[in-house]
């Protein structure tokens, strides 16, 4: 055996950790809740929240309350049965204490207390608690209060179970506040929960979802909805133009129950599928979208071939049919049947979800092209005209490549600097602002794989335009030229130039308000590249701290003002602050390490996590209704915060 060998470290049982309690979920806190920045922050959110709605699913309690207060905890109550409080017999601790200490603890393992739960398959509460500063839970059961807290991430009983007194109320109160040692905000942001509240209002009919702030007011808001997924879709779809009314079909005649409603716009080019497992999103779709669109696809097809309505019988592809929907799928899906991919939910993977769904709304939506003629009539003719544009793109498509044309020959502006590698997936389009940047971007860039196309000044708001006038705008259709992949209905995400497009903006009103414009034409004409990850925003630096003397060279780049205080004690007297107001400030050598780079870079992925959210906020800030945006300003934006920086130069300890 060699010498190098021999002094390796073995691999025996001494290297065995085993982690007490919820120990294991705080030093691998994403595989629970996904991430630790503020997406994950709102998940423990989401879990408390499920554990009550499993309670309504299931038939206790038609209220729900969330208040978010000033010290930054939460608190979410409910007035379904309550957490058994009794002492468990096999652990011989208080029930409550078990679950909320426990992994894999509860009552969601079988179909005995939940028919169909929404929860982390029982683990959202402890999770939750392992996340926490303190979690404190009162329960009103049995005609007794009781009262427990939890401290330092669960791993401290502070209160063992404590009974307070009598009522005759039912249900659970739970207060937690997260631990900054975990999350990288501790913030919570009261549209994100606002608005998620309101989706399950939709989705839970006849059940109030109330919400206070109390570091904003002590005002109380109640979503409550009769008519549940239709008034979803007419929220979504407010600012567009139906085709027709809200179309809805239910099903609970068997274990797996079905929802569905959807509602077919003019002026749109995209599809809006949500689909939802026990009030739970289903992000990645899954075996109850999958049935659903191939029902969707076969039936206008039977439909259209059985009338005559197609030409030369040439049937319906599924983007033919799905351009302008939107539409809502919801089941509710008992525990022991219930089967997804991951462990946050993302994806359905029941297999009986997939004939279910496929077998009902194939049935019901074929009945109700027979029985409403001009609603079939009106679907038809847009399933047509998509139809034409996509084999004229097509054959546009054809003639180029016959004419010994790749999409490479297509006319590019001479702005762009092209990237070298063929390998598209690889390559990155930086889109900059101004020749100015667009000039240090070419020099920092590496240049088989990074492109760079300059803006010349703002791009054009496409919300409430013309495609032909969009069209017109020579930004954009430069913009549409160098992807390569078309926009609109006949937008092909696997024709894309670039795995990458990267906005890289100023650090400054008018870069955010370029993004914006970006993002906004990007979601109404090439929205599959956002649901695919490939859109993303670059992080420049805010700040550089450095110092240049002969003895001692040193600096620091800075991203926010808590980096800048930090850099400045770490070179200590002596040093001087540069503020980024541009891009063209930086040398190529400085743009390169900080924000190009793929290994010290910082870049945001756009995403879409909450479409009723994307679809609103877009509506009312970049739409007409001015009176609109004034008004979400006002509630939204604090103009008493000032930016308080002041370029500095600090020598010798004096300012």
């Amino acid at each position: 055996m060699s010498e190098e060998i021999k002094n390796k470290h073995t691999y025996d049982e001494n290297d065995i950790v085993v982690l007490e309690g919820l120990e294991g979920v705080r030093v691998r806190p994403a595989m629970y809740i996904g991430s630790t920045n503020s997406t994950g922050l709102h998940h423990l959110v989401w879990e408390i929240v499920d554990n009550a709605v499993d309670e309504a699913l299931n038939g206790y309690g038609n209220k729900i309350s969330v208040c978010i207060h000033k010290d930054g905890s939460i608190t979410v109550s409910d007035e379904g049965r309550g957490i058994p409080c009794g002492i468990h017999k096999k652990e011989k601790i208080p029930t409550i204490q078990l679950i909320l200490s426990t992994l894999h603890s509860g009552g969601k393992f079988n179909d005995n207390a939940y028919s169909s739960s929404a929860g982390l398959h029982g683990v959202g509460s402890s999770v939750t608690n392992a996340l926490s500063e303190f979690f404190d839970a009162t329960v009103y059961r049995d005609g007794k209060i009781y009262n427990i807290r939890f401290e330092d991430g669960g791993r401290k009983l502070a209160k063992p179970l404590t009974i307070l007194g009598n009522t005759t109320k039912h249900g659970t109160v739970i207060t937690f506040k997260p631990d900054p040692r975990i999350f990288s905000t501790t913030d919570f942001k009261y549209d994100v929960i606002k608005n998620h509240l309101q989706e399950s209002a939709f989705l839970l009919q006849n059940v109030h979802f109330k919400l206070k702030d109390e570091r904003i007011s002590n005002e109380e808001v109640d979503f409550y909805y009769k008519d549940g997924l239709s008034e979803y879709i007419k929220n979504i779809n407010q600012n567009k133009k139906p085709i027709s009314d809200v179309v809805y079909f239910e099903d609970n005649s068997s274990d797996i129950k079905i929802k569905i409603a959807l509602q077919y716009c003019s002026d749109d080019y995209n599809e809006t599928i949500l689909s939802y497992v026990n009030n739970v999103r289903t992000r990645e779709g899954g075996t109850h979208e999958s049935g659903f669109k191939v029902a969707l696809t076969k039936a206008i097809n039977d439909y259209a071939e059985e009338n005559k309505l197609l030409k030369n019988k040439q049937r319906f592809e599924a983007n033919d049919v799905r351009q302008g929907l939107t539409s809502i799928i919801a089941l509710k899906i008992p525990e022991s049947r219930l089967e997804f991919e991951g462990q946050t939910k993302a994806k359905l993977g029941t297999q009986e979800a997939m004939s279910a769904v496929s077998n009902f709304f194939y049935t019901s939506f074929t009945h109700y092209l027979q029985e409403n003629k001009q609603f079939a009539v009106d679907i038809i003719t847009k399933c047509l005209e998509s139809q034409r544009e996509r084999i004229a793109a097509r054959k546009t498509k054809e003639e180029l490549r016959n004419s010994k044309k790749s999409k490479n020959d297509l006319p590019l502006s001479n702005k762009l600097c092209q990237a070298q590698s063929k390998d598209y997936k690889l390559n990155e389009l930086f889109i900059v602002e101004g020749d100015s940047a667009g000039g240090s971007a070419k020099l920092a860039r590496d240049h088989m794989y990074q492109a760079i196309l300059p803006l010349r000044g703002k791009p054009l708001n496409v919300d409430s335009i013309s495609t032909e006038k969009m069209l017109k705008n020579e930004e954009l259709g430069t913009l549409i030229n160098t992807i390569g992949a078309g926009y609109g209905q006949n937008f092909d995400v696997n024709s894309s130039r670039y795995g990458k497009i990267i906005i890289m903006t100023d650090a400054d009103t008018d870069g955010a308000h370029i993004q914006t414009l970006l993002l906004t034409f990007f979601y109404h004409y090439m929205r599959p590249l956002i649901m695919n990850g490939m859109v993303y925003v670059a992080v420049p630096p805010l700040y550089r701290v450095y110092k240049d003397d002969n003895k001692n060279k040193q600096q620091i780049y800075c991203w926010n003002n808590s980096e800048l205080a930090e850099a400045k004690k770490k070179i200590g007297a002596g040093y001087k602050v540069a503020r980024y107001k541009g891009l063209g400030e930086m040398n190529p050598d400085q743009l390169k390490s900080t924000t190009m780079n793929k290994k010290t870079r910082q870049l945001i992925r756009i995403s879409i996590e909450d479409p009723l959210s994307v679809e609103r906020r877009i509506s009312v800030l970049m739409g007409n209704d001015s009176n609109e945006r004034r008004k979400w300003v006002e509630e939204n934006v604090d103009f008493n915060k000032v930016d308080t920086f002041k370029d500095e130069v600090k020598l010798n300890g004096k300012k």
